[in-house]
């Protein structure tokens, strides 16, 4: 009985773990976040730095998969599609102590924008371009 009770409460606490990492990778797409965390010395502290390198997991495919969310299309789309790239550059010293700057922050975010922007734009014209190629190949089929 002690044993079933001693599982139920790891598999609760590794889902919870689970939860609070992925969440928190997700945090990392944030500029202004990460320029608070570089304000407050975080980037400083050795075991935070090492909880970040641990963190590199979340770009394997079982894990990534999480980071992706189901679009009515059935695609795959990230929410937060920087956070992985974000989590990469954070591994190099000297984009850790840069974030300290908030206008850094700033320039990636706005960075962030212009390409959300873009890829919006280019993915439209996409869209377009295939269901005008599928309307073509119906009227064709005809």
């Amino acid at each position: 009985m002690a044993a079933a009770v001693a599982m139920e409460t790891d598999d609760a606490g590794n889902r919870l773990r689970f939860q609070l990492e992925l969440e928190f990778v997700q945090c990392l797409a944030n500029p202004n976040y990460l320029n608070f965390l570089a304000q407050r010395g975080y980037f400083k502290d050795k075991a935070f730095v090492n909880y970040l390198k641990y963190l590199l997991y979340w770009k394997e495919p079982e894990y990534a998969k999480y980071l992706n969310q189901e679009l009515n299309t059935g695609l795959q789309m990230s929410r937060y599609p920087q956070c992985l790239h974000m989590l990469e550059l954070l591994q190099y010293e000297h984009f850790r102590k840069e974030l300290v700057n908030a206008q850094c922050a700033k320039f990636i975010d706005e960075q962030q924008i212009l390409h959300w922007q873009h890829y919006s734009r280019k993915r439209m014209r996409l869209q377009q371009a295939l269901a005008e190629q599928q309307q073509q190949n119906n009227t064709a089929g005809k």
